[in-house]
C-alpha cells in the first residue's frame, strides 16, 4: 500500500519535503519513522491525515503521514 510522508525543518536534511511510500499492511507510525532514519526523539509532532496520531498507529492505503521536529522559539 501506499503513503505520503511529509516532512518538516530539519528533518527534510538529506531526504525529502514530500514522498510517497510503498508500505507493507500494519506498518506503524514508528515503523516509517525507523525506515526514514530518524530518530523517535527527532520525530516531536506526528499527524495522521491531519490529526495527531500515536506512535504505534497502524497505517492504510492512501494516508498522508506528516512529521515535525521539536520546535523551540522565543
Amino acid at each position: 500500500m501506499k503513503i505520503t510522508v511529509k516532512l518538516f525543518a530539519t528533518l527534510r536534511t538529506g531526504r525529502f519535503e514530500q514522498g510517497e511510500l510503498d508500505i507493507a499492511e500494519g506498518t506503524t507510525v514508528l515503523q516509517v519513522i525507523g525506515t526514514l532514519a530518524i530518530r523517535p526523539d527527532e520525530a516531536a509532532i506526528v499527524f495522521l491525515n491531519g490529526r495527531h496520531a500515536d506512535a504505534h498507529q497502524a497505517l492504510s492505503d492512501g494516508d498522508t503521514l506528516s512529521i515535525f521536529p521539536p520546535i523551540g522559539g522565543g
